[in-house]
């Protein structure tokens, strides 16, 4: 079983950044895909990014637009989304998830494993 806790969310103004972390518990963290999706109040959870176990394939939400990067450190058992050029549409509940089905692994349904969420608020 794996636990994830996410950090970093808060608010900023538009066009400034913010870098969310994820921290996973027990010693299987390498062996998962993870992921991170967003939830804005009354719209269903979206996909935001993903990234494999080793962190060489990475795959993102068609809205990011090379604005956010997603990264992981197997030795920290951490993964990280680093958000640039934040516009207020990208204020959601953000959240990590580990999954261990396939490489691209968009849905929901793909991920066993699911944070609480970090807030993140863009004032325009």
């Amino acid at each position: 079983q794996v636990q994830l806790v996410e950090s970093g969310g808060g608010l900023v103004q538009a066009g400034g950044s913010l870098r969310l972390s994820c921290a996973a518990s027990g010693r299987t963290f390498s062996t998962y895909g993870m992921g991170w999706f967003r939830q804005a109040p009354g719209k269903e959870r979206e996909f935001v990014a993903r990234l494999s176990r080793s962190g060489s394939n990475k795959y993102y939400g068609d809205f990011v637009k090379e604005r956010f990067t997603i990264s992981r450190d197997n030795a920290k058992n951490t993964v990280y989304l680093q958000m640039n050029s934040l516009k207020p549409e990208d204020t959601a509940v953000y959240f990590c998830a580990a999954s261990s089905g396939p490489v691209v692994a968009t849905k929901v349904s793909e991920y066993d494993y699911w944070g609480q969420g970090t807030q993140v608020t863009v004032s325009s």
